[in-house]
């Protein structure tokens, strides 16, 4: 029987962009957050026989998608996935892979990512197999592949790919803006670097370039930043069990300060989750893609602007009573083209999705999702 897994999306909170690394990389800081807005991956595989794959016991991957732009051979992370975890595993499978998209393609949400961690979690369910060190695996397949493999919010390091689980925001209604334009995310690199090249980031960003390629530390010290809001310490490498979720962090424990939704908490940003966020503000979050992108993209700019209601800056209002339907934050996802704002209630929400959608640009509504309920809920059966 086929094993149908719900492929989340995320958003990065802050996202800081560093020097270039010697394997061609930029080194980041970045805060992902898993969001309740998904794709479906149906996985359906059966072992051959014992042993590695050989001419008398070949390893058969198909991948199907409703997607006309989502390719269908080993181009596709969710195949490289099963391709590599088999090959790890030492054996050989006839394996069957349908992603139904729902998310949009080159958006910063992590779809494709999201589908090869997806897809990874049916095979092992499929075989009852647990894929050894799972997060390098994943690494290999994509920067954004391992944050998957943990769920809720999580501090990425290195390229992206060297994660650590932070404690969980309560969850918070969101609002994802889907223009209709993409964005190339080499080309973004590209245009940052032409701009430290230029000289001219500082200027653009009004600070004194927190990330300037002369200054790599700031990285670690801003990573650094990030975990001292949460209580924690970030680190190198996390160990994680069949079920995904990072051993001493899962829903058994209370560490995250979160159990989920409860009358008080759910889908309300509550005193916890805005002196959270107003803390990360003062660590100066933001998105450096920010400044490439919306001098190529005014829209997104303008979007970003239809978010956040009558703030202009993105950032948390100290105060909340004169501030009725505006964003907590608001930012660009990764490279984009996607947005996303957080919300006090469902009625703010409410109220920037519909002047997102009245500029002609699709808004959905939904919610961040903590570590517990990513992992209750990935199973759709």
């Amino acid at each position: 029987m086929a094993t149908l897994v719900r492929s989340y999306s995320k958003i990065n909170l802050g996202l800081a962009i560093g020097p270039v690394r010697p394997d061609g990389f930029h080194s980041l800081v970045t805060l992902y957050q898993t969001l309740a807005l998904h794709d479906l991956v149906t996985v359906e595989a059966r072992r051959v026989g014992w042993g590695p794959a050989s001419p008398s016991q070949p390893t058969t991957i198909t991948l199907t998608t409703n997607h006309a732009q989502v390719p269908v051979d080993a181009r596709n992370t969710a195949w490289k996935m099963v391709e590599l975890a088999l090959v790890r595993m030492g054996i050989a499978a006839q394996v069957a892979i349908h992603i139904e998209k729902e998310l949009p393609v080159q958006g910063g949400m992590g779809a494709g990512s999201a589908n090869a961690a997806a897809a990874l979690i049916g095979l092992e369910r499929e075989l009852g197999l647990e894929v050894p060190d799972r997060l390098e695996l994943a690494a290999q397949v994509g920067s954004d592949v391992p944050l998957f493999l943990i769920g809720g919010s999580v501090l990425g390091v290195g390229r992206g790919e060297i994660v650590s689980p932070m404690p969980d925001l309560p969850t918070t209604w969101c609002v994802v803006a889907v223009p209709d334009v993409g964005v190339s995310t080499p080309r973004a690199f590209r245009d940052w670097d032409e701009l430290g090249a230029a000289g001219s980031r500082a200027e653009i960003r009004g600070d004194s370039g927190l990330t300037s390629p002369g200054e790599p530390d700031n990285l670690k010290q801003l990573s650094h930043a990030y975990a001292s809001v949460f209580g924690v310490r970030p680190r190198a490498k996390q160990a994680s069990g069949t079920s995904g979720i990072v051993r001493g962090l899962g829903p058994e424990s209370k560490q995250d300060g979160s159990e989920g939704k409860s009358s008080e908490q759910g889908s309300t940003l509550n005193g916890l989750a805005g002196n959270t966020l107003l803390a990360l503000v003062r660590t100066g979050i933001e998105n450096d893609f920010e400044t490439v992108v919306f001098p190529q993209y005014p829209l997104l700019r303008e979007i970003k602007r239809l978010l956040m209601g009558t703030s202009a800056d993105g950032f948390f209002d100290a105060h909340p009573a004169d501030s009725s339907g505006n964003a907590v934050y608001a930012a660009l996802s990764g490279s984009g083209s996607a947005l996303f704002g957080l919300y006090r209630s469902e009625t703010d929400a409410r109220e920037a999705q519909q002047r997102v959608q009245a500029s002609g640009c699709k808004a959905i509504l939904t919610e961040t999702l903590p570590r517990q309920e990513y992992w209750r809920t990935m199973f759709a059966e």
